[in-house]
C-alpha cells in the first residue's frame, strides 16, 4: 500500500499510513522504508526522509541495511559530507545494519565525485578495521577517483594491492578497473606503465575469447617513438582481449 501511494504520488495518505502502521505496532520489512523514503526524496523532503529512516526501528524491524544505504546515498546526493558522516556513524554499528561495505562505498564515492579522492583513499585503507573488506565496487570507485584526480601513482599501487585480495581466480571479472587505470595512464602519455601494467594483468590469468586469441607481441609497442600510435596498439591489444567489452 506504502509503494503504491509513493508511486502514484500521493504522499499525504502514504504518510498516514505509516503513521497508522507505527501506531498498531506493525512489524514492516526494509524495502518498505526504502520506497517511501525514496518517494519522500524525490519530492524534495529529505528531513521527512530522514526522520522516516530514524523511526524504522518503531516498526520491529530487524535488518534496514537497505535502508540506511539508501538515506546515505540521498544525503550525500545534497552535497551534505558533515550530514552524511553524522549518520554513517550514528548507525553503522547498529545490529540492524548488516553490512557496512555499501555505506563505506557510498561515502567514498561521494567524495570522489568532488576531487577528494585522498579523503576517500583514507576510508578505503580504515576498511580492514571496520572489520570489512573492500569488493570490486570499493576498487572500481576508489581506482576511479584516484584517476580523475590524476594521482596515478597511488592508482597504480591500489591495482597491485586488489591482485592479491579478490583477483586469485583470475582477473576476468575486474576487466572494468583495469581498463580505468590503463586509460588514464595512456592519456597521460605514459605509454610504458601501461604496457607494463597489461602484461602483468594478462600473467595474473585475464584470458581473451575464443575467438581471438591472437599472440600479443608487447615489444612492437616499446620500439615506437611515436606516443599516439603506440597507444592505439595498446588499445587495440586490450580489444583483443576482451578488455574494452562492457562488463
Amino acid at each position: 500500500m506504502i509503494n503504491i501511494l509513493g508511486n502514484s504520488g500521493r504522499i499525504l495518505e502514504m504518510k498516514q499510513v505509516i503513521d497508522q502502521m507505527k501506531e498498531d505496532s506493525c512489524e514492516c520489512k526494509d524495502s518498505v522504508f526504502v520506497g517511501a523514503i525514496r518517494t519522500f526524496a524525490s519530492a524534495g523532503m529529505v528531513n521527512e526522509a530522514l526522520n522516516l529512516f530514524y523511526i524504522i526501528p518503531q516498526f520491529n524491524c530487524v535488518n534496514f541495511t537497505e535502508s540506511f544505504n539508501t538515506i546515505l546515498g540521498i544525503v550525500l546526493k545534497e552535497s551534505n559530507f558533515k550530514a552524511a558522516y553524522q549518520l554513517f556513524s550514528d548507525n553503522c554499528w547498529k545490529l540492524e545494519v548488516k553490512s557496512r561495505v555499501r555505506s563505506l562505498n557510498l561515502l567514498m564515492e561521494g567524495l570522489c565525485r568532488f576531487k577528494n579522492s585522498d579523503l576517500a583513499l583514507n576510508i578505503f585503507q580504515e576498511m580492514d578495521f571496520q572489520g570489512c573488506y573492500p569488493d570490486r565496487e570499493s576498487y572500481r570507485i576508489l581506482m576511479k577517483g584516484l584517476c580523475d584526480d590524476g594521482r596515478l601513482d597511488e592508482a597504480i599501487h591500489l591495482l597491485y594491492s586488489m591482485f592479491w585480495r579478490i583477483s586469485q581466480k583470475g582477473s576476468g571479472e575486474d576487466i572494468v578497473i583495469y581498463r580505468i587505470l590503463l586509460d588514464a595512464l595512456c592519456d597521460d602519455g605514459k605509454v610504458e606503465e601501461a604496457l607494463e601494467i597489461l602484461g602483468k594483468v594478462l600473467r595474473k590469468g585475464l584470458k581473451a575469447p575464443k575467438s581471438c586469441r591472437l599472440r600479443l607481441d608487447l615489444s612492437q609497442c616499446r620500439d615506437r617513438e611515436d606516443s599516439e600510435l603506440a597507444i592505439g596498439y595498446l588499445k587495440k591489444m586490450s580489444k583483443q582481449v576482451g578488455f574494452w567489452r562492457r562488463c
